[in-house]
């Protein structure tokens, strides 16, 4: 059975339209895949223990995170 994963679309992805440069899908990943170093920061994404969860695309306002089967 294909396996979901998290995948972020970094052309969309501007933190810098995000209230105070915070990164809502970082916040929203109950499993830390989503680390933002710094507001306004790119956030780096880590999908080799992604669950699949879709927390992080329902929060990010940009829809830059979607869900895609591996």
């Amino acid at each position: 059975m294909p396996e979901k994963i998290a995948i972020v679309d970094f052309k969309k992805c501007r933190p810098e339209k995000c209230e105070d440069g915070i990164c809502l899908a970082s916040l929203a990943c109950p499993h830390k895949l989503i680390q933002q170093e710094a507001p306004y920061d790119i956030p780096m994404f880590y999908p080799s223990t992604c669950q699949g969860c879709s927390d992080c695309v329902k929060a990010c306002p940009l829809k830059a995170v979607r869900i895609v089967r591996t």
